[in-house]
């Protein structure tokens, strides 16, 4: 099943995403916290910004 789900994501638009996964460890407890989000291509390095503001602001609260 696994390689079908991810033979599929491989044709047509799919192919023109990234999974964006960034992880940020706590200063208060040590543990990583994770933030996931999909991008187009085009904008990969923004999403990562993104996902670290995102996961600091959740981690300071």
């Amino acid at each position: 099943m696994a390689k079908k789900a991810v033979a599929s994501l491989k044709t047509g638009k799919g192919k023109d995403y990234t999974k964006v996964i960034t992880a940020v460890k706590s200063p208060k407890t040590g543990a990583y916290t994770f933030k996931e989000l999909i991008a187009h291509n085009d904008h990969v390095k923004e999403a990562i910004e993104v996902a670290r503001e995102a996961v600091i602001e959740s981690v300071e609260q």
